[in-house]
C-alpha cells in the first residue's frame, strides 16, 4: 500500500511529537512516585535539618514521599554532582546552598555548572556572626577595624575550612575594609571554636547557632551579624554593613533541579515550597535554626544564585583563594 506524501508527513510529524506529548503528560501527572532530595552534607547540620524540614512539608503536600539522602564530600560537590546529573524529571532534587555558589569558582574541575541548572525556590537565609576572643580590645566593628589596621598580620582569623561560608565571610570583610588578618582554617566548627575560646585565634565569622551559647555566657564577644539586616536571634547586634558599605554575607539555601526539568514541575514545587514559607509553624521552625524564610519565584531563586556566584567569584579571585 502506498502512502500519499501528505499522509506520510502527517504520520512522521505525529511520531516526532510523541516524546514532547509524553513528557508533558508526565509533568502533569507529577509526582507519580517518591522524590529524592539530596542533602550534600552530613546529617545533623543546617543543610540536613533544612532538607528534612522541607522534605516533610512537601511529602505532606504533593502526595508522595520526599526522601532525604545525605551525600557528603568535597565541600558538598559529591552530592551536588549526583543530583544535578540525574534525569531531568523532577524525581531527584538538590538542597542547594551558598556552598554551591562558592564552589562554582573555588573548584576548577567541577563536573556540574551551578549556573546551568533549574532553580526551583529559595528556602531560608541566616546570618553568620562576627565574634572575638575577649582579649581583643574592641567593642564595635569600627574599633576592631582600627585595631586590626594598627596590628597588621597579627590577628588570626579562624574558619571551619577553606571555602566555607565562615571563611568567605571573613575574606569579604578583609576585601572591603583592607585589614590584614591571617586566615587559620580548621577541619570543622568544633575545633575552630575550641581554639577561639582559648585565645589561640582572635576572630571568626561563625555560624550563629554554635556561637550563641558562648556569646550569652560572655566567653565570646559578638560585634555584628553578616546579613544586611538584624537577626531576630540577636536583635541587639547591628549588621556589619552599617559600618562597611556593601558588606553582605549569609548562609542561604533552596531547592534546585537538573537543567531541563519541565517548567510545570518547577512551578508545582515552587508553589508548594512557598506555601510552607508562609506557614507560621514552618517559619517558627526556621526561626529556631536562626534563619528566616526566603520566599519567591523560581526566577528569584535563579537571580540569587547568579548574584552569589558573581560575588564570591570576585572574593576568591581577588584573594587568590585555593581549595584544599
Amino acid at each position: 500500500m502506498k502512502l500519499g506524501r501528505r499522509r506520510f508527513l502527517t504520520l512522521v510529524g505525529g511520531v516526532a511529537a510523541l516524546p514532547a506529548v509524553s513528557r508533558l503528560a508526565s509533568a502533569q501527572a507529577y509526582p507519580a512516585r517518591p522524590v529524592k532530595l539530596i542533602a550534600p552534607f552530613p546529617p545533623g547540620g543546617s543543610i540536613d535539618l533544612t532538607a528534612r524540614l522541607i522534605g516533610q512539608w512537601l511529602s505532606d503536600r504533593i502526595g508522595q514521599q520526599v526522601v532525604v539522602e545525605n551525600r557528603p564530600g568535597a565541600g558538598g560537590n559529591v552530592g551536588s554532582e549526583a543530583a544535578l546529573s540525574s534525569p531531568d524529571d523532577g524525581y531527584t532534587l538538590l538542597l542547594c546552598s551558598v556552598a554551591n555558589a562558592i564552589s562554582a569558582t573555588l573548584y576548577d574541575n567541577l563536573k556540574y555548572n551551578f549556573r546551568d541548572i533549574a532553580p526551583v525556590a529559595g528556602i531560608s537565609r541566616a546570618p553568620n556572626v562576627m565574634v572575638l576572643h575577649p582579649s581583643v580590645p574592641a567593642k564595635t566593628v569600627p574599633e576592631f577595624i582600627a585595631y586590626a589596621k594598627a596590628n597588621p598580620g597579627k590577628i588570626n582569623m579562624a574558619s571551619s575550612g577553606v571555602g566555607t561560608s565562615i571563611h568567605m565571610s571573613g575574606e569579604l570583610f578583609k576585601l572591603l575594609t583592607g585589614v590584614n588578618m591571617q586566615h587559620v582554617p580548621y577541619r570543622g566548627s568544633a575545633p575552630m571554636l575550641t581554639d577561639l575560646l582559648a585565645g589561640q585565634v582572635q576572630v571568626a565569622f561563625d555560624n550563629l547557632q554554635p556561637s550563641m551559647p558562648h556569646i550569652k555566657a560572655g566567653t565570646l564577644r559578638a560585634l555584628a551579624v553578616t546579613t544586611a539586616t538584624r537577626s531576630e536571634a540577636l536583635p541587639e547586634l547591628p549588621p556589619i554593613a552599617d559600618f562597611v558599605p556593601g558588606y553582605e554575607a549569609s548562609t542561604w539555601n533552596g531547592v534546585c533541579a537538573p537543567k531541563g526539568t519541565p517548567a510545570e514541575i518547577v512551578q508545582k514545587l515552587n508553589q508548594e515550597i512557598n506555601a510552607g514559607l508562609n506557614d507560621p509553624k514552618f517559619k517558627a521552625r526556621l526561626a529556631d535554626m536562626g534563619a528566616w524564610a526566603l520566599p519567591g519565584s523560581a526566577a528569584d531563586a535563579g537571580k540569587l544564585i547568579a548574584d552569589e556566584v558573581d560575588k564570591w567569584a570576585k572574593v576568591i579571585r581577588t584573594g587568590n583563594i585555593k581549595a584544599e
